[in-house]
């Protein structure tokens, strides 16, 4: 029995345009103490783990090899999606991938993570109870009333149900009554468990992850196989369904950096420069005055300005597919 960091990478980062572009998606960033998101998830779980597994796309798996060659690693497994079919098959590819008793350790490749004692216990102890057969998920205790990420609501290590993303009096709410968590989309369970679940509630997703898995050359999944698989997210496809689900309340920092809030309250911690009315550039040496704006970013690229309130930074993401659409080039 082995303990494997299934790395999932095939995410765009389309909050973070213009940073982050299907060619170099946000955890490709060297922006962070000049290290990649995807290289802080190597280092940080190259302790817990035996071995590295990549479940990453077509577009980006180059990027990945690049950033685990700077890590000095040479061995791992590699799974490259023809397409993005969401998290419950990508987690199946790596669960085929593995032996049924290992234990797979699922973290995605973008979040900024804190590790030290709270991350080792918590770590620790998801691996302990996938080791006694149970389906894991962290919930992180809330700092604030988030709207932007799902929620576990538990009862200690029981997990009482999972909600959607609030609105956010709902947030407010689960903040006050303290037993609901953020959920992180970090799991912990062993290969075999996990595909025991997939079969029984989404026997679909599992039947035709399988054909595609089977029919991979080089670890290139086909593309027409591919299609075939229903996409369907984690949560919905076992984590809501499972008896076998226990929760790992904990308490360690953590940040999805999943829009330009985050980046901002974190580049604004390590010191980054911020104007008298909270005002921010990214991207640019340039001399740059806001006048009459507060809480409000200047990102600069190459071939893009992008000028935003914080509290819009949800709403980059419809620039993003909307660009999609009218200049491709630019995403």
């Amino acid at each position: 029995m082995k303990t494997v960091n299934v790395i999932l990478s095939g995410g765009v980062g389309s909050r973070l345009w213009p940073l982050s572009r299907k060619s170099q998606p946000k955890q490709y960033l060297p922006i962070f103490e000049g290290d990649t998101l995807f290289q802080k998830t190597i280092s940080r779980n190259s302790h817990f783990c035996d071995e590295v597994m990549v479940v990453g796309n077509c577009d980006n798996y180059e990027l990945s090899r690049k950033d685990l060659a700077s890590a000095g690693i040479s061995t791992y497994v590699e799974i490259i999606e023809a397409c993005p079919r969401n998290t419950a098959a990508a987690i199946a590819f790596a669960a085929f991938a593995a032996q049924p008793e290992d234990i797979l350790f699922v973290t995605p490749s973008d979040h900024l993570i804190e590790s030290g004692n709270n991350y080792q216990l918590a770590v620790d102890r998801a691996i302990q109870l996938a080791k006694d057969g149970f389906i894991v998920t962290f919930g992180l205790k809330p700092s604030r009333p988030e709207t932007g990420f799902g929620y576990i609501e538990a009862d200690g290590e029981e997990v009482k149900s999972f909600r959607e993303k609030p609105n956010l009096e709902t947030a407010e709410g689960f903040l006050k009554s303290g037993n609901f968590y953020w959920n992180s989309g970090m799991f912990c369970f062993q290969a075999g468990v996990y595909l025991e679940e997939l079969k029984a509630f989404e026997p679909e997703v599992y039947t035709s992850s399988k054909k595609a898995f089977d029919g991979a050359t080089e670890g290139k999944l086909d593309f027409e196989l591919s299609m075939k698989i229903p996409s369907i997210s984690v949560d919905y496809a076992v984590m809501e369904n499972t008896k076998k689900i226990k929760v790992v309340p904990s308490e360690f920092a953590w940040s999805d950096m999943g829009s330009f809030e985050s980046i901002y309250d974190h580049f604004k911690k390590q010191g980054h420069t911020v104007d008298s009315k909270g005002n921010m550039v990214i991207g640019t040496k340039l001399h740059t005055e806001f006048l009459g704006l507060k809480n409000t970013l200047l990102i600069q690229t190459a071939d893009a300005i992008l000028v935003l309130k914080k509290d819009n930074a949800q709403d980059v993401k419809k620039v993003f597919e909307r660009l999609e659409k009218e200049k491709p080039d630019l995403v």
